[in-house]
Formats: structure tokens, C-alpha cells, sequence
């Protein structure tokens, strides 16, 4: 198989309301309470994050047409608990309180290389049992995953920490590109402001358009983020803490520095001196990602990075990244970034002012051992081989948009050249 030739599947765009699964519709245990929403706090959290469901709801806007919930906040643990800024919080209520939820947000988790209290991850999963909706966002996936929830399910997470929740729990369908994924009665979210795009969607979806743009008005946010409305997605460069140190990093590191060579996996097989099969298992457990669907992807972020930084025309960018056909280019380049070529350069030019020069993206900052070529491996997984995603069209007539059972997906669109951040263990915005 050449590397032209990996597949991708679109995701559902803001428009797409939210479809029915089998899921969703486990009955809720007669002492949980629809309207009641449990958010569950640990010690060590940003308090940006941990805000967002307080803010969206705890705080009484029937005047403004949004429905109320009661919200309870509990503390995951013993207290007191601190944020990252050394701010001291007290919850009025503890884990005991999460049997009387229906629906529990799980805002931050500490540290992804911590695990969670078992106490609290018991708590969640017979909540769960019970019927309840729960919601990590950001790196609350991690904690939902640990509860094993995630397992066998899509998710998504802050995009520098998708590669880790994939390599600890591969189970889990990871996609960093997502703002955030409804999988019926388990849904995460992105980064910051993807908490309270999710946010935002649970509302329309238990009480209707009408009262999430009610709400996303008194928050000052859109309503719904779309690709078209906040820019192009941004996809991630970083890399797994591990690679720096293993073998392949010399394959990953040759394959990079000779992008605008035609080769395909077998070829980096070789040069690990392994077989196909050893190979796509050692590097999907070192990045997991499958190597084809890295191959692709770095292909498509060195053409990303030429139409924002040279002149050349689509088809000679195709040949200098190592596609057979500017039509592959076009064709992966639409799957990873939502757009044609030639729209995406359009784009960004409109974006960037006019007395700005002309740049390529930021090189990372990562530990000596992993800068250079190798620092730019895309670890993030692609998509599951036979995800039940179909394309359809949307109401423009674009054919972005795909349904499956139960999912609702928003892709993300994260801004251009986003620095990325130091250590790799602290929850971020």
C-alpha cells in the first residue's frame, strides 16, 4: 500500500444536531435527578477550567430564558483542595453526592501521569451504571478513561495530551482534532474553550437552541464554533516522551528530513530492519498513531507549511511532500484540515495582516534529546479502521460532515502556530 493511499473520515460540524444511541437512552436511576449536574473537583486543577460548568451551570439565568440546574460541586477527595495557583477551594459536598446526579462533569484532572482516586472513580462508574450522563473535559478524559468508561468509545482531549491518553489507553478512539465528542451518555471535550463549547451542547440538547444561544449570549461566546467561523485547525507536532530514546526515533527522524522522497511504510519497515507487521506494532505502540496515518499526516503538514510560507504552485507542493499526485495532495489535505490547498493558502493570507512577513511555523521546545526532525512527529492517532462514518453533505453543499451511531463530533479549529507548551504533566488551557 503506498501513502497515498490512507484513509480519512470527516466529522460532524457544529450543524449537525446531536443523533440518538443506544447509549443515551439507559434509563436514570429514580434517585437521580435529571436537572441535577455534580462537578467533580480534584486538588492540583487550573480554576479556569474548573469554572466553566460553574459558570454554565451554577449560576441562575432564568431571566434570560436559560432553564436552571442545580448544581452541586463535590470534592473528589479529602480537602482542602488547591488549584494550581496556590488558591484554596472547599466543596460543599463529597462523592456521596454524586448518587443523586444525572449528569457529573468531570472540568481537569491534576496530572496525567497520576492516576485518579479509586474512590472517585468507583463513584463515577456507578453513577454511570445508574444512568447518568458524564462529561470530562480537557484532561478530565484521563480520568474517565482510568474509570474505563472511554473504553471501545471515541474521545477527545487537549491536543498536547491526545498521544499520552492513547498510548495508556488504547482502547479509547482518540481524536485530538475534535472540540469535542458526544458519544450518547459519556462526552469529552478539547481544551479550554472547548469546555464550554461542550457545555454549551449539553444545554441545546436537553433544553433546545433557543436556550443555549440565550446562554452562549450572557457568556458573550458564539452559540456554535465551526471551522469557517474561528480559522484552519491547528494539528499537533508534539511528541511522546518516549521516542527520544528508542530506535525508531532514527527511522521517524530519516523519514521527516526526506518528506519530498515518494516511500511508503515498508520502505521505513526496512530501515528499522523489522517487518511490516513488527513495525506498524512497535510505532503504533510507541505514538499510537499507525504509521501510515502518520506518514500521510506529516506529508500534509509540510504542504501546510509551504502554502503558508513559499509561492509555489499546489502541484509542485504535492511533489516537494512526496505525494504521486497533486490530486492526493488535495484529497488528504481536505480529510486532515477541512479545506482544498488552495483555499487554506486564500485563507491564511486574508488572516494574516499585511505588514507581517511571511513565516514558517514556531519549532517546539522540547527536551535535547528530542528537538531537530525528529521533535516534529505527528503522535496523535488516525482514525479507526471501519469507524461507521458515511460523508453526507451539509447546507452549503460541502461534503464534511459524516454521521455515525450516537456520535456527534465538531471539529476543531485551533489557530496557526500555536507555541507549544513546556512540561507535558500539567493540566493546560
Amino acid at each position: 500500500m503506498s501513502q497515498e493511499s490512507g484513509s480519512g473520515t470527516a466529522t460532524d460540524t457544529s450543524s449537525q444536531a446531536p443523533s440518538a444511541s443506544p447509549r443515551a437512552i439507559r434509563k436514570l436511576s429514580a434517585r437521580r435527578r435529571p436537572e441535577v449536574v455534580a462537578v467533580l473537583l480534584f486538588s492540583g486543577g487550573p480554576i479556569f477550567e474548573s469554572s466553566i460548568p460553574l459558570s454554565v451551570f451554577g449560576i441562575d439565568r432564568q431571566d434570560a430564558g436559560v432553564p436552571r440546574y442545580r448544581l452541586l460541586v463535590c470534592a473528589g477527595e479529602e480537602g482542602p483542595l488547591r488549584t494550581t495557583g496556590g488558591l484554596e477551594l472547599t466543596a460543599p459536598y463529597g462523592l456521596e453526592a454524586l448518587s443523586r446526579a444525572g449528569t457529573v462533569v468531570v472540568p481537569t484532572w491534576r496530572s496525567i501521569s497520576q492516576a485518579p482516586p479509586p474512590d472517585a472513580l468507583d463513584a463515577i462508574r456507578r453513577a454511570h451504571e445508574e444512568g447518568a450522563r458524564i462529561i470530562g473535559l480537557c484532561t478530565g478524559a484521563f480520568v474517565l478513561a482510568a474509570a474505563g468508561l472511554l473504553d471501545g468509545r471515541p474521545a477527545t482531549t487537549h491536543w498536547m495530551y491526545a498521544p499520552t491518553l492513547a498510548k495508556r489507553y488504547p482502547s479509547v478512539h482518540v481524536d485530538p482534532r475534535e472540540l469535542f465528542v458526544d458519544d450518547g451518555d459519556v462526552l469529552t471535550s478539547a481544551g479550554t474553550a472547548a469546555g464550554i463549547d461542550l457545555c454549551l451542547h449539553v444545554v441545546r440538547t436537553d433544553h433546545g437552541t433557543d436556550a443555549a444561544a440565550a446562554l452562549a449570549r450572557r457568556l458573550v461566546v458564539p452559540p456554535r464554533r465551526s471551522d469557517w467561523q474561528t480559522g484552519q485547525r491547528h494539528l499537533d507536532r508534539s511528541l511522546p516522551e518516549e521516542i527520544g530514546a528508542d530506535p525508531l526515533a532514527e527511522v521517524v527522524a530519516w523519514a521527516l528530513e526526506h518528506l519530498h522522497e515518494q516511500f511508503d511504510v515498508e520502505a521505513l519497515a526496512a530501515r528499522a530492519y523489522m517487518s511490516r507487521r513488527t513495525f506498524d506494532r512497535r510505532f503504533r505502540s510507541l505514538t499510537g498513531s499507525a504509521p501510515l496515518q502518520w506518514l500521510i499526516t506529516q506529508r500534509v503538514l509540510q504542504a501546510q507549511r509551504l502554502l503558508e510560507t513559499s509561492d509555489y504552485s499546489v502541484d509542485e507542493v504535492a511533489g516537494r511532500c512526496g505525494f504521486r499526485s497533486p490530486v492526493a495532495l488535495r484529497g488528504h489535505f481536505r480529510r486532515q484540515l477541512g479545506s482544498s490547498p488552495a483555499s487554506y493558502r486564500a485563507a491564511y493570507r486574508a488572516r494574516r495582516p499585511q505588514d507581517e512577513p511571511e513565516r514558517s511555523l514556531p519549532t517546539p521546545e522540547l527536551p535535547a534529546l528530542r528537538r531537530g526532525p525528529v521533535a516534529q512527529i505527528l503522535a496523535a492517532p488516525g482514525k479507526g479502521d471501519g469507524e461507521p462514518f458515511v460523508r453526507v453533505p451539509d447546507q452549503s453543499g460541502r461534503s464534511d460532515v459524516a454521521e455515525g451511531p450516537g456520535r456527534t463530533r465538531l471539529r476543531t479549529a485551533r489557530g496557526l502556530g500555536a507555541a507549544l507548551p513546556g512540561p507535558r504533566d500539567r493540566p493546560v488551557g
